[in-house]
Protein backbone atom coordinates (compact mmCIF):
# COMPACT_ATOMS: atom_id res chain seq x y z
CA UNK A 1 0.00 0.00 0.00
CA UNK A 2 1.61 3.42 -0.90
CA UNK A 3 -0.21 7.01 0.33
CA UNK A 4 -1.23 8.18 -3.43
CA UNK A 5 -3.32 4.99 -3.78
CA UNK A 6 -4.29 5.00 -0.17
CA UNK A 7 -6.05 8.91 -0.88
CA UNK A 8 -6.98 7.90 -4.19
CA UNK A 9 -9.13 5.37 -2.90
CA UNK A 10 -10.53 7.53 -0.05
CA UNK A 11 -11.64 10.58 -2.21
CA UNK A 12 -13.19 7.84 -4.63
CA UNK A 13 -16.07 7.57 -2.17
CA UNK A 14 -18.67 9.87 -2.69
CA UNK A 15 -18.66 13.50 -0.96
CA UNK A 16 -14.99 12.95 0.37
CA UNK A 17 -12.52 15.93 0.69
CA UNK A 18 -9.30 15.74 1.99
CA UNK A 19 -7.69 18.32 4.40
CA UNK A 20 -4.63 18.66 6.62
CA UNK A 21 -6.42 20.83 9.76
CA UNK A 22 -3.93 20.29 12.31
CA UNK A 23 -1.05 22.22 11.05
CA UNK A 24 -2.02 25.84 12.66
CA UNK A 25 -2.17 23.91 16.16
CA UNK A 26 1.54 22.97 15.57
CA UNK A 27 3.97 22.39 12.31
CA UNK A 28 4.56 18.63 13.70
CA UNK A 29 0.90 18.16 12.29
CA UNK A 30 1.56 19.58 8.94
CA UNK A 31 1.76 16.23 7.50
CA UNK A 32 -1.88 14.95 8.89
CA UNK A 33 -3.98 14.23 6.30
CA UNK A 34 -7.48 13.43 7.25
CA UNK A 35 -10.39 12.40 5.00
CA UNK A 36 -14.08 13.73 5.83
CA UNK A 37 -17.71 12.73 5.01
CA UNK A 38 -20.23 15.13 5.88
CA UNK A 39 -17.65 17.12 7.46
CA UNK A 40 -16.71 14.71 9.66
CA UNK A 41 -13.64 12.75 10.02
CA UNK A 42 -13.98 8.98 9.31
CA UNK A 43 -10.13 8.49 8.70
CA UNK A 44 -6.42 9.56 9.07
CA UNK A 45 -2.79 9.47 8.15
CA UNK A 46 0.87 11.13 7.91
CA UNK A 47 1.44 12.03 4.68
CA UNK A 48 5.40 12.05 5.43
CA UNK A 49 4.93 8.61 7.88
CA UNK A 50 2.55 6.89 5.83
CA UNK A 51 3.49 3.65 8.34
CA UNK A 52 -0.06 3.43 10.18
CA UNK A 53 -3.91 4.10 9.78
CA UNK A 54 -6.50 5.57 11.51
CA UNK A 55 -9.81 4.98 11.21
CA UNK A 56 -13.43 5.58 12.97
CA UNK A 57 -15.16 2.08 13.96
CA UNK A 58 -17.97 0.73 16.71
CA UNK A 59 -16.89 -1.12 20.03
CA UNK A 60 -18.21 -4.13 18.56
CA UNK A 61 -15.99 -4.02 15.65
CA UNK A 62 -13.17 -2.35 17.55
CA UNK A 63 -13.43 -5.58 19.87
CA UNK A 64 -13.13 -8.04 17.02
CA UNK A 65 -10.60 -6.62 15.01
CA UNK A 66 -8.56 -6.06 17.93
CA UNK A 67 -8.88 -9.73 19.30
CA UNK A 68 -7.63 -11.02 15.13
CA UNK A 69 -4.94 -8.71 14.14
CA UNK A 70 -1.77 -7.80 15.99
CA UNK A 71 -1.21 -4.25 13.57
CA UNK A 72 -4.02 -2.94 15.51
CA UNK A 73 -2.84 -0.34 18.17
CA UNK A 74 -4.81 2.88 19.74
CA UNK A 75 -4.87 6.18 18.14
CA UNK A 76 -2.16 8.57 19.08
CA UNK A 77 -4.85 10.91 20.18
CA UNK A 78 -6.70 8.87 23.22
CA UNK A 79 -9.66 11.41 23.13
CA UNK A 80 -10.91 9.86 19.96
CA UNK A 81 -13.10 7.58 21.36
CA UNK A 82 -14.60 4.83 18.73
CA UNK A 83 -10.99 5.10 16.67
CA UNK A 84 -8.68 2.53 15.48
CA UNK A 85 -4.98 2.79 14.44
CA UNK A 86 -3.59 -0.09 12.09
CA UNK A 87 0.20 -0.50 11.47
CA UNK A 88 0.87 -1.41 8.28
CA UNK A 89 2.66 -3.92 6.75
CA UNK A 90 1.95 -6.45 9.30
CA UNK A 91 -0.63 -9.08 9.86
CA UNK A 92 -3.67 -6.66 8.57
CA UNK A 93 -4.05 -7.61 4.94
CA UNK A 94 -4.19 -4.51 2.51
CA UNK A 95 -7.73 -5.69 1.64
CA UNK A 96 -9.17 -5.23 5.15
CA UNK A 97 -7.69 -2.13 5.93
CA UNK A 98 -9.42 -1.04 2.89
CA UNK A 99 -12.67 -2.46 4.07
CA UNK A 100 -12.03 -1.07 7.50
CA UNK A 101 -11.99 2.53 5.92
CA UNK A 102 -14.82 1.84 3.99
CA UNK A 103 -16.45 0.53 6.48
CA UNK A 104 -15.36 4.20 8.65
CA UNK A 105 -16.62 5.66 5.79
CA UNK A 106 -20.34 4.48 5.75
CA UNK A 107 -20.46 4.92 9.66
CA UNK A 108 -19.84 8.90 9.62
CA UNK A 109 -21.89 8.89 6.40
CA UNK A 110 -24.98 6.81 8.29
CA UNK A 111 -24.81 9.09 11.52
CA UNK A 112 -24.18 12.37 10.11
CA UNK A 113 -27.19 11.79 6.74
CA UNK A 114 -29.63 10.92 9.46
CA UNK A 115 -28.75 14.32 11.42
CA UNK A 116 -29.41 16.56 8.08
CA UNK A 117 -32.83 15.09 7.31
CA UNK A 118 -34.30 15.61 11.10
Amino acid sequence: MNIEGFRDYCLSMDGVTGKIPFGKFAHRFDSLLVFYVLDHMFCMVDMDDFTSVSFRSTDEEIARITERYSAVTTPVNKALKFWLRVNLNEDMPDSVIYSCVRRAYEIIKEKYSKKNTE
